[in-house]
């Protein structure tokens, strides 16, 4: 897939997210990516709530895909594959992620990179508990070393994907599918970038588990590298 340089424009940038009861985040994250987009990019929401939360993106101009509520990477998966566009941007729909540096991924594709992932461990606000350091710290090295890259956050939930490349692989995974989303690409051999992101403190109450998602993400990793 070709993506034209030059001028900087948005309207081939779908940014794709999943939601459970985000109603209290939802508009403050659609309204950010507007204004970092100017407007211009396509917003996917696939959405698992039982509260306002796809009423509140629908108004806002969001397409919204409902389906039951399955997991995290259910539902990130189903937002990747609706993306119309040819640069797919993924966010967190609790407003951790910046949106505002949304420019800088898109630059970052239309340079030449494949995947583009956002570190919050190479931020400077990392707003994460320290067993979720930890854990993550540990992560992004088993990864780098199983996998020939050097990351240091490979379950970030903030990345820009050419959409060849989503299109091009099989994704397997649930609680783990963030870090699938850059191993995959890694072991396809394509181009991959990381910049380093803020992590804000969530709007909303978490519905991760820290222990049994961390089990989840490190099956993945193994998984994707030996099976």
């Amino acid at each position: 897939m070709r993506i034209p340089k030059g001028k900087l424009s948005f309207s081939d940038v779908s940014v794709v997210m999943g939601s459970r009861n985000e109603e209290k985040a939802i508009r403050k994250v659609i309204t950010d990516i507007r204004q970092a987009t100017k407007g211009q990019a396509e917003i996917v929401v696939v959405d698992g709530s039982s509260d306002r939360t796809p009423e509140i993106a629908e108004k806002l101009g969001a397409k919204v895909i409902r389906q039951k509520p399955q997991g995290y990477g259910v539902a990130v998966k189903a937002a990747v594959l609706a993306a119309s566009k040819d640069i797919i941007i993924t966010v967190d729909c609790d407003d951790t992620y910046p949106a505002e540096r949304i420019p800088e991924f898109v630059e970052l594709i239309r340079k030449g990179y494949d995947v583009v992932s956002g570190s919050r461990l190479g931020g400077k606000t990392r707003n994460m508990t320290a067993l979720n350091n930890f854990g993550n710290t540990l992560f992004a090295l088993i990864g780098s070393l199983l996998y020939g890259i050097s990351v240091s956050d490979v379950t970030t939930g903030m990345r820009a994907y050419r959409r060849n490349v989503i299109q091009s692989i099989e994704w397997t995974e649930n609680v783990g599918l963030s870090a699938e989303l850059i191993l995959r690409p890694a072991r396809h051999g394509y181009k991959i970038t990381e910049i380093p992101i803020a992590y804000r403190p969530r709007l909303g109450d978490t519905k991760l588990n820290p222990l049994s998602g961390g089990l989840g993400i490190f099956k993945s990793i193994i998984k994707c590298r030996f099976f």
